[in-house]
Order: structure tokens, then C-alpha cells, then sequence
């Protein structure tokens, strides 16, 4: 088990109240019906895999296509001249693959799925530093895959609760995009504080949060003046965190670049924490809501978790190539089972997705919703005591069912549209109410007493 899983987990409080206020953090009434039994949604954010990297092989999902145990889908190799097929993959330490928005036009190749390892090859020619989204790894390992002997807690979550096959990161790029449209349903540039001034942006929103051009000036911090999530939370009076594992995290800030990890942190700033350059949240006063994890396991066992959680992983724990599948695994098992084993348990939802795919390959054709995606289908799991057991979820999904989920538990149905939110900004689509978007409530059966916690050993140890 990683130390700051043990250390968290096992932290003594004698019941003080942690930054989620003591008393009641959702104003939903008490043993509201439907789903306003859910008091509690945490999203785990992890990084850069595939719905067929991790769940390629289980059974019912739609995975890799296969006719009789033979796969019948290949990515072609320029260098070989030969199509590589998936192969079982029993590596801890994976490579991946370039993963920014030309990639990920590249393995799509408008449709035929096949460009995987010849861009993974592409992107490691003159690549020696793997943190870089335009590299790839130290291998061409992008057609593998891992079946339960190497993630068997996320297999007996999917066992045990909900597997969506059909969640599609929300554009097709890298980890800063996907984390702002997890938070605000948009990835823009603006030219100032107002709100107006932001135009969509999809590879490259403002200026890059950690500038790591050796020798050149830093430039001003971006300013993500459009409208997100939390400034509804804030007007509804509904409570918000971000939870930030203190450490590194991999990617550069800009693509074009070779950069090795940075340091990471709830008062720092970056790609997987973006929430403290949005101008609602210094303006609502709230930049303390983005904290430490540690203050997730506090909250957890002491039942003052917030209506709505963000938690996001230091580099190690992350999954991001070259970080330990096993550690990732251990780290979000860690923060699943605390909230189990909290008080709050028998009115929370989890949702566990990977930010984006990473290289890995995928057999699906993303849907176009709009200008920006979707991108790339990427693993998904729902842990509540009133998710469906064993259910693979076939609707078609992407982050914006998280924002749309919140706003329907919370906010009456309220979303972020320039329309009525009362803070107008450009954005290209209401991504809410995109008539393709399925709804997370089909993931519930709320008439059920809720489910006992499923609480794994968060150690399932490294492979090979």
C-alpha cells in the first residue's frame, strides 16, 4: 500500500471538523427520493488509458473484437510492414503513446482506428523525456492490454457495481483540456477577465499554468475567465473540494516541449489542477476549497464529505505512463474504501474515469458532438451502494454526465449555459444537454436498500 494511503487513511482527527464545515455539507433534505438519495458525488480522475487497454477482455463489455479467440482488429507498423494485433500486455510499466490533439486525429484516422503504433513510433523519434505528451514511451507497447491478473480490484469493481463501455474522454487531446472540461465543460483562451473574451481552445488553453522553457521568461498565469461548475455550486450554496495529491505530475504544460515532471500541489497550479486560475473561484472567495488529499480521508471518516469531490493523483499514483499500474490501483482503491467505510457511504456516488487515452489503442470510432469531440474512449466505473450490480452501462458517455449528474442532484437541473447561468461566455455547445449524451441515473436502482461497501486490500502488489 503506498505510504500516504496508510498514513491518511489511518490519521486520528478525535472529531474535528476539517474544511468542510461541520453539520450537514449538502442542502438536500434528508432521506430525499431518487437521486436526491445521493449527497455525495466524488469524481476520481486518474490517467492516459483505454476502455480496451483495461477492459478489453471483460466479459459482456464491448471490447476487443474478436471472432472465435482470434482478434480480428490490428494497428498497422510502418517499420515492420506488419499490422501488430492486441496482445495480453503483463507489464507493471507501461510506454504508451503521444497523446496531444494531432495524435489523437492520427489514431482515429477518420475512422479506421489504426494509427496507434505507427504515431507511438513517430512519437518517440527524438523524444527522450516520456512526460512529454508529443512523446511516446521507451516502448511500443500501445496494443496491450491488461486483463483481472494484473487490475483485479478495478475488475471486481465492475464485478461488483457498474462498467461504462461507452465513456469518451470529453475532446481529443491531453490532460489539460480534459481536466478543464471536467470542471467547466470547456477548454478556451481568453484575452482577459471577461468572459467574452475566451475562445475555444482545445490543444493549447491560455497560456501554459507551468512554463518550463529553460531560459526564457515566465509568462503571465493564465486566466480561465469563462464560466464553471463551481460558480453554481457557490450561487446554490452547495459544497465543493478539490483534492489534490501533494508530489509531481508528468505532462509539460505545452506540448512542444521535453520537460521532466514538476511539483505538484493544492496551492500549485497546473495541468491537473486548474481550478485555481478560474476567476469565479478567487472571486467566490473559494480558492481553499482546492486541498490537500488528506483532507479527503479526514472528511471521509469523519462524514463531513462535501456534496461534490475532485480528486486528482501525484504523478506516481496517476497510471501515467511510466507510473506503476499497481500503485494506481492501490491509491484509488485507498480513496474508495475510505469513503466506504466513512458514514457518509449510503449516500455517495463515485465515478472513476482516465483522463484521456493515452496512445493506448481503442477499437471504438469517438462520436463528433461538436467542434471538440469527443475524443477517445476511455475506462469508467460507478461505486454507490445504489449502483446496479455487475451492469455494464452500454449509453453513449462522456465527463459532461459528471457535470450533468451534479446539477441534477443539486442544482434543479440548472447548466452551465450562457443562456441562463447568469455569466455568459462564448462556449460552442451546452455539453449537458447534447442530445447524444446518456444519463448516469440509468446506472442506479434507487428503489434498492443501499449495498453494503466492498472494501478491497488496496496492496494487490506489483507485476511484472
Amino acid at each position: 500500500m503506498p505510504r500516504g494511503i496508510v498514513r491518511h487513511v489511518g490519521l486520528l482527527t478525535a472529531g474535528l471538523c476539517v474544511l468542510s464545515a461541520c453539520g450537514p455539507s449538502v442542502l438536500a433534505p434528508a432521506g430525499g427520493t431518487g437521486i436526491h438519495k445521493i449527497k455525495h458525488v466524488i469524481v476520481i480522475m486518474q490517467e492516459n488509458r483505454t476502455f480496451d487497454s483495461y477492459f478489453g477482455r471483460y466479459p459482456g463489455a464491448d471490447g476487443l473484437p474478436n471472432a472465435n479467440g482470434v482478434f480480428t482488429v490490428c494497428s498497422p507498423d510502418p517499420l515492420t510492414s506488419q499490422c501488430v494485433y492486441p496482445y495480453h500486455d503483463t507489464h507493471d510499466v507501461n510506454g504508451g503513446g503521444p497523446h496531444g490533439q494531432a495524435d489523437a486525429l492520427a489514431d482515429i484516422d477518420a475512422g479506421k482506428m489504426d494509427g496507434f503504433v505507427a504515431q507511438a513510433e513517430r512519437g518517440r523519434k527524438g523524444c527522450s523525456v516520456t512526460n512529454n505528451p508529443a512523446c511516446g514511451g521507451d516502448k511500443t507497447d500501445v496494443m496491450g492490454y491488461h486483463t483481472r491478473d494484473e487490475i483485479p480490484n478495478y475488475w471486481s469493481y465492475a464485478d461488483n457495481f457498474v462498467l461504462q463501455d461507452r465513456m469518451f474522454e470529453p475532446n481529443a487531446s491531453w490532460s489539460l483540456p480534459e481536466h478543464l472540461f471536467m470542471v467547466s465543460e470547456w477548454s478556451a483562451k481568453c484575452s482577459g477577465s471577461n468572459p467574452s473574451t475566451c475562445v475555444n481552445a482545445l490543444q493549447s488553453p491560455g497560456n501554459p499554468p507551468d512554463f518550463r522553457h529553460s531560459g526564457q521568461a515566465r509568462p503571465p498565469a493564465p486566466d480561465y475567465a469563462w464560466t464553471d461548475l463551481t460558480y453554481l455550486l457557490h450561487k446554490s450554496k452547495v459544497s465543493w473540494r478539490y483534492y489534490v495529491e501533494g508530489g509531481t505530475e508528468p505532462d509539460c504544460a505545452d506540448d512542444t516541449m521535453a520537460c521532466p515532471p514538476t511539483k505538484q500541489g493544492s496551492k500549485t497550479p497546473g495541468i491537473w489542477n486548474p481550478l485555481p486560475y478560474f476567476d469565479t473561484v478567487k472571486q467566490d472567495g473559494e480558492l481553499n476549497n482546492v486541498t490537500d488529499v488528506s483532507n479527503y480521508f479526514d472528511a471521509a471518516k469523519n462524514g463531513h464529505l462535501p456534496a461534490v469531490t475532485w480528486i486528482a493523483p501525484s504523478g506516481p499514483h496517476s497510471e501515467h505512463p511510466p507510473a506503476k499500474v499497481s500503485e494506481g490501483q492501490a491509491w484509488v482503491t485507498g480513496l474508495v474504501n475510505a469513503a466506504m467505510q466513512g458514514p457518509d457511504w449510503n449516500s455517495t456516488a463515485i465515478f472513476l474515469a482516465w483522463d484521456d487515452w493515452g496512445g493506448f489503442y481503442d477499437h471504438v470510432v469517438p462520436p463528433v458532438v461538436d467542434q471538440n469531440g469527443y475524443g477517445l474512449r476511455v475506462p469508467a466505473l460507478v461505486i454507490s451502494p445504489y449502483a446496479k450490480k455487475n451492469y455494464i452501462d452500454h449509453q453513449t458517455l462522456s465527463f459532461d454526465a459528471y457535470v450533468k449528474f451534479i446539477e441534477d442532484v443539486f442544482l434543479g437541473g440548472q447548466r452551465l449555459d450562457p443562456l441562463t447561468d447568469g455569466r455568459p461566455d462564448p462556449r460552442p455547445t451546452v455539453r449537458e444537454n447534447v442530445p447524444i449524451l446518456g444519463s448516469l441515473a440509468s446506472d442506479f436502482d434507487f428503489s434498492q436498500a443501499p449495498r453494503a461497501p466492498v472494501v478491497l486490500t488496496p496492496a494487490a502488489g506489483e507485476f511484472s
